[in-house]
């Protein structure tokens, strides 16, 4: 038994802070060689356009949610906060995720729903205000992917895999919703600053099922690079979600995948794969993960 991912859609908030962001992070920096930094990886980055559910001002120089100041010199969100906001605002951008999928009365053949989400937490959670939203059945089985990062889509559509293979004729929603702009802090910390610029607010969506149709799921490989824990790290602290993403995350990736690359390609070389779809960061940003098709 082979699982597709039958359809994808996403959803972006409405507000498009990029401009404000820039101009408000550059103000953060403290010398000359940082904001040469920041400028010139503003512009390898290729970002234009940075989607959040942070209202901009009219004056541009600040943002909002309900009146709260979430981009502004001085101001400080407590966690509290930025929770209150995440439970507001993710099921709105999801809801708006799974309408794009257009699945019309189909979506009440469902039979489990998967959600990958690390920017928040609440209970009871997006997986029943969504049954309840679009009418699912009450035996919808669900599942919640959490705090595992950029990778957990990759186990949200692995765990999709899975339950299609085990059963036939399940159809799986797969969701991946993220609010990253809520845990933007102050800071003149270059690399953080760095950081922040490549993450805005979205969701994917996706229909996961036995049917021939869309993209085939062939499988999966798993592989940890020794020694390379502390370069991503991910903690709740009192004013945000404190991440950490070291420069040394591209070296490290590159030299895992040339050390393992048999057992990742599942012993085929480069050559048999004709598409590629890499998660680099910035504009370029294919999704969370790597992915290989092959040609059959």
């Amino acid at each position: 038994m082979i699982a597709h991912i039958n359809k994808i859609a996403t959803a972006v908030p409405g507000n498009d802070v990029h401009d404000v962001f820039v101009q408000f992070a550059r103000s953060l920096l403290r010398d000359d060689r940082s904001r040469l930094m920041f400028d010139r990886m503003l512009q390898k980055s290729g970002i234009e356009h940075r989607w959040s559910c942070q209202v901009p001002s009219a004056e541009g120089d600040h943002t909002t949610i309900d009146g709260n100041l979430f981009l502004h010199r001085g101001t400080s969100v407590s966690t509290a906060a930025r929770m209150r906001v995440y439970e507001q605002e993710a099921p709105t951008l999801a809801a708006q995720a799974v309408d794009a999928l257009g699945l019309g009365e189909e979506i009440q053949e469902v039979t489990h729903l998967v959600i990958a989400s690390c920017t928040g937490f609440a209970a009871p959670g997006l997986d029943l205000q969504l049954i309840d939203r679009f009418g699912m059945s009450p035996s919808v089985e669900r599942t919640v992917v959490g705090f595992m990062g950029c990778y957990a889509a990759i186990n949200a559509l692995k765990l999709a895999h899975h339950i299609v293979r085990s059963e036939p004729q399940a159809k799986v929603i797969v969701i991946c919703v993220e609010l990253c702009s809520l845990h933007f802090h102050q800071t003149s910390e270059i690399d953080q600053v760095l950081m922040f610029l490549l993450f805005g607010d979205g969701c994917a969506a996706a229909l996961v099922s036995a049917e021939p149709s869309g993209l085939a799921i062939d499988s999966f490989h798993a592989s940890v690079i020794p020694g390379t824990a502390e370069l991503m790290s991910w903690h709740i602290r009192d004013h945000g979600f404190d991440m950490v993403l070291s420069g040394d995350v591209p070296r490290s990736v590159y030299r895992g995948l040339r050390s393992n690359s048999t057992n990742i390609l599942g012993g085929a070389s480069v050559d048999e794969f004709s598409m590629w779809a890499v998660h680099p960061g910035g504009s370029h940003d294919a999704g969370c993960g790597r992915k290989c098709v092959r040609p059959r």
